[in-house]
């Protein structure tokens, strides 16, 4: 795997198409996993692990990599499937990814190569596979079904946070004129849309969620329909970058273009972070950006906004 992810400037160039590149990895099982090659700062095989005393289960050690002191999580344990044998660790793989400014490894069978596909071929999870699945889309390649996991919740249970906004905040926000539009909130993982909804109902606003872009760009045709604007229905969107059928770039994108639509203030707050999305954020047009989670710092920025947008 050493070299594959120096092309920064190519995969820059799938912004804005709707395009993606996954890195298909193995569990202990036949099953293929797929991961966002932008969540990926390095695969390797697994070094050295040191016991992390009244961690959980699925943290099988700490490995210190490149100056840095990494947890490393046994993704299969994560999802409740077998986990790597004490006796396989050595031999086993490690992906070392950043989600929600944290870096963390995640202990795998085998690494299989790296794919580009269209976001039109990312389809959320079949209906019916119920609510406490670990996944948040699936796509098919080479006759192959790949499983792309909801990694959001697997570190919501795993490292949980503070997901509550701060009385200091909520008397803030208390002090504010009411009554303002509806934020939309567009993100694929239910954890995620739970969280920004909490946090966002703390301080007073209403929240229209949709799962991905697709859902978003419907509903705001939709409201816009009558020949109305978007600002007349909502006051901010919120976006995920990574989604089924239709990520947040393109969402952007396409929002930027419609007349209807363009004017309102589109924030893309995403697990992605580092100066990749930064360049990516400011080539497809979004009017801010944000690493996910603080709720403080997501409530206070979206009063920001609001407040200066009316």
């Amino acid at each position: 795997m050493a070299g594959v992810l120096d092309s920064v400037n190519q995969r820059t160039q799938l912004v804005g198409q709707n395009r993606l590149e996954l890195l298909l990895f193995r569990l202990r099982g036949r099953q293929t996993y797929g991961i966002n090659v932008f969540k990926v700062k390095e695969v390797l095989q697994c070094p050295k692990l040191s016991s992390l005393p009244n961690s959980r289960p699925m943290v099988r050690g700490v490995a210190h990599i490149r100056g840095e002191t990494i947890p490393i999580i046994d993704l299969g344990m994560s999802i409740r499937l077998p986990g790597i044998p004490k006796e396989e660790i050595a031999t086993s793989f490690v992906i070392i990814t950043e989600y929600n400014r944290k870096t963390q490894g995640f202990l795998v069978a085998g690494v299989d190569r790296i794919v580009n596909m269209n976001w039109e071929d990312i389809l959320p999870p079949p209906k019916g596979a119920g609510k406490d699945v670990y996944l948040t889309a699936v796509t098919h390649f080479e006759d192959k079904l790949i499983e792309i996991i909801d990694v959001e919740k697997i570190l919501s249970e795993v490292s949980p946070f503070e997901e509550d906004v701060t009385e200091d905040v909520r008397n803030r926000s208390s002090e504010r004129v009411p009554g303002h539009l509806p934020v939309l909130v567009v993100d694929d993982s239910a954890v995620a849309r739970r969280q920004i909804e909490r946090c966002l109902t703390a301080i007073g606003m209403e929240v229209v969620t949709k799962n991905d872009g697709k859902q978003a760009l419907d509903y705001l045709k939709e409201v816009t329909a009558d020949g109305s604007q978007a600002v007349d229905h909502l006051c901010l969107i919120i976006s995920d970058v990574e989604m089924p059928e239709m990520d947040g770039y393109t969402l952007v994108t396409k929002c930027k273009n419609e007349p209807a639509i363009k004017d309102v203030f589109i924030m893309l707050h995403t697990s992605l972070s580092g100066v990749f999305n930064k360049a990516m954020v400011q080539k497809v047009g979004a009017d801010d950006f944000m690493a996910k989670f603080s709720p403080d710092e997501l409530a206070e920025r979206v009063m920001e906004i609001v407040d200066r947008e009316q």
